[in-house]
């Protein structure tokens, strides 16, 4: 995906007690996350609220930090945990020793939780299935730090905040921080209260097959309101699509990966109408739940065969927030697309520190005009396109004149603040962009996938301004070509394996010789030429590049691979899905089939949940993918990627300004027989059936001539 996160920021574990000033990211790969964006609760499977990360959070604050249950005298031993959904999960432990007369157990907690948006609900439910009469007390004891999610994120130790005595009677304990306020209530009310401890004691009496329970509920939220806060249940801006098929890892992958991402959703306070604001993903759990605009575009672009919606959301939401001024400080640019927003300044270690609203990319703006012309594609109404056209016109603008600092007519990034991100495409992390012999690469650098991404935002712009009678359309068209002129001139090296396209020119514009997983965001953007994708897809097929479970961000042979290194070496699924569908883009479907398998075997070993990287270890060291331990999980782009892998195994592409939509299925024959239902193009259902024997059948809205092959 994204982020702002760094290679020393995410390399470490919560062993002991970090220092105040900061210690070690918190490992999350054994965590159970429930959400409902802007909120979210982490735990380990036990359920308990207890350590590290642990906590209920709201709007990237920490609402509870603890969250605990103990029977005095007892020991309680968690036997299963996990979760029930994207928003709740259940925890069943057992009262050891208490009323069993046999060696079967005898006492069971079951813990439920259920998050929804500012509120955490926990049922605790003791039954006692012995044939002995049980008395014992419980204590659930609650607290918070009330931490920011920057200071959770370095692992800084965080004094707990003191609970205060609430005025009102219904409410067990509270606590507040500057505009941020936690409420806490039990039902039924506890037998004993210790407010300084934040300790809630029932003394519970059981006689044999009854049960007894207690509901805890939490809300959390800002005086003044969300930022961004969650959209309506009933106004999920996709349709939701049935897929069954012969292969159920597809099946269990789309069902989950779609549940989490309706838990994503966040709306635009800023939206004309209040009653239907525009909606856009949060980029990921729990580090990145707010706007990012490389994560919201790509997620909206993924999902574009499931409806228009999200995508207009997100273009608008972002075209609002278009930079208009030159702020060195913020990074804003006219006609610049930004890289995040947060309520306030985020502080990681030393030296990164970034502005509430945050320009530091540099293929956000193309890849923002590439969606609106998708959109279009796809059936985004004319009027919508229309309205957005100047914003197009300004990050065209914004391509040809500021984003290329050194006129040699490549997009290119160098963060002038000195505390921002010093790398500005999607593998942003300090060290991504190297030399094949270890060597980090300067500024100011030109990425070779957003040369690929201009090229194709140059050419969809082309195609809006021209099908919008707007002027412009042939100079775009004629930029495009000489990009690619010059891109075939300056970033082609050769290696003992033959010619491939650098990752990079750096400062001084020599070529960054390294071997990466960026191929695959090159195919099919029109960039290269059949010999040249022949090539690139020839290497993504490499055992240094397919580790089998995805591609590895940096081939396994360079100096500097690490396959927990979180762009230099790690799998992300939405750098193996875009891949997977540049292939088939480009007529590979064979090598396409094999990254899409990989995949598949990775959502299985992390229960259809994939997460935002994980480790790349490769096939060889075990049929299981080893996780990235503070990785996002779930993280928007990682879950939209199962549909444009469906996508790409469908042949699936819409031209509706053309009246066309091609179903010309590639590698889902090795899913079939395979049925999916609910797809939207134009706004209507679209529905796909591919036989036992290789037919294809498709219900498509009037209007548009469908070719199958």
């Amino acid at each position: 995906m994204d982020s702002t996160v760094k290679p020393q920021d995410t390399n470490g574990s919560v062993t002991g007690s970090p220092s105040v000033t900061g210690g070690l990211q918190p490992f999350l790969h054994d965590a159970v996350v429930t959400l409902h964006a802007p909120s979210l609760v982490i735990s380990r499977a036990h359920g308990q609220l207890s350590a590290g990360a642990d906590g209920f959070y709201h709007g990237d604050r920490r609402a509870l930090s603890r969250l605990t249950v103990t029977a005095e005298g007892i020991a309680l031993a968690p036997v299963h945990g996990g979760l029930r959904g994207a928003d709740r999960a259940g925890f069943r432990a057992i009262l050891r020793g208490l009323g069993e007369v046999t060696a079967d157990p005898a006492v069971a907690l079951h813990r439920r939780r259920a998050t929804a948006d500012g509120r955490l609900e926990e049922v605790f439910e003791v039954t006692n299935s012995g044939s002995e009469h049980v008395r014992f007390r419980l204590t659930v004891r609650a607290g918070t730090d009330l931490a920011t999610m920057d200071q959770v994120k370095s692992g800084q130790a965080v004094e707990e905040a003191p609970p205060e005595v609430p005025a009102d009677e219904t409410i067990a304990l509270s606590w507040s921080a500057d505009d941020f306020e936690v409420r806490l209530a039990a039902e039924p009310a506890p037998d004993a209260i210790q407010v300084p401890t934040g300790e809630l004691s029932y003394d519970i009496d059981l006689k044999p097959a009854t049960s007894w329970s207690v509901t805890l509920t939490c809300t959390a939220g800002y005086v003044d309101g969300d930022q961004f806060p969650a959209p309506l249940q009933d106004q999920l801006p996709w349709r939701v699509p049935a897929l069954r098929s012969a292969d159920h890892r597809l099946d269990q992958w789309l069902q989950q990966s779609l549940a989490d991402l309706d838990r994503l959703r966040l709306a635009d306070r800023q939206s004309p109408a209040p009653d239907r604001p525009d909606q856009f993903l949060a980029a990921g759990a729990p580090w990145f739940l707010t706007l990012f605009g490389r994560d919201a575009i790509w997620a909206a672009r993924m999902l574009l065969p499931l409806g228009t919606d999200l995508a207009a959301g997100t273009l608008r939401t972002l075209a609002r927030r278009q930079g208009a001024v030159t702020d060195p400080a913020t990074e804003e640019q006219p006609g610049k697309i930004l890289h995040e927003v947060r309520r306030d300044t985020l502080q990681l270690a030393d030296r990164l520190s970034l502005p509430p609203v945050y320009y530091g990319t540099v293929d956000a703006t193309p890849l923002w005009i590439t969606l609106l012309h998708d959109a279009w594609r796809w059936g985004l109404a004319p009027a919508e396109v229309e309205e957005l056209l100047p914003h197009a016109e300004a990050a065209l603008a914004w391509m040809r004149d500021a984003a290329d600092t050194g006129g040699d007519g490549f997009l290119k990034y160098v963060d002038q603040t000195g505390h921002g991100l010093s790398n500005q495409g999607w593998k942003d992390s300090d060290d991504s962009i190297r030399y094949r012999d270890g060597r980090r690469a300067h500024a100011p650098i030109a990425l070779c996938e957003v040369q690929a991404y201009a090229y194709e935002a140059a050419r969809a712009g082309a195609a809006l301004l021209r099908a919008f009678g707007r002027p412009g359309a042939d100079a775009w068209e004629d930029w495009a070509d000489q990009l690619a002129v010059r891109f075939r001139e300056r970033f082609w090296v050769r290696d003992e394996n033959g010619p491939f396209p650098a990752v990079a020119l750096d400062g001084d514009g020599r070529p960054v010789d390294s071997v990466t997983s960026g191929f695959g965001h090159l195919l099919g953007t029109g960039l290269l030429n059949a010999e040249e994708s022949a090539l690139l897809a020839a290497r993504l097929t490499g055992p240094d590049l397919d580790a089998g479970h995805g591609l590895r961000t940096l081939s396994s042979d360079a100096v500097g691979y690490n396959p927990y290194g979180y762009h230099v070496g790690s799998i992300w699924p939405h750098d193996t899905a875009i891949a997977v569908h540049g292939l088939v883009r480009a007529g590979f479907p064979d090598a396409a089939a094999s990254l899409a398998d990989g995949l598949l075997t990775a959502s299985a070993a992390f229960d259809a949940r994939l997460p935002e990287l994980f480790a790349g270890h490769g096939t060889g060291t075990g049929t299981a993918p080893a996780p990235y331990p503070a990785s996002c999980r779930p993280q928007a782009w990682a879950a939209a990627s199962s549909v444009l892998v469906l996508r790409a195994a469908l042949g699936l592409d819409a031209d509706v300004p053309a009246g066309t939509l091609t179903v010309a299925p590639t590698f889902a024959r090795n899913y079939g027989p395979l049925t999916l239902n609910g797809l939207q193009v134009t706004g209507d259902r679209l529905d796909v059936t591919l036989t036992a024997d290789g037919s294809v059948n498709v219900s498509a809205p009037d209007g548009l001539s469908v070719t199958t092959a």
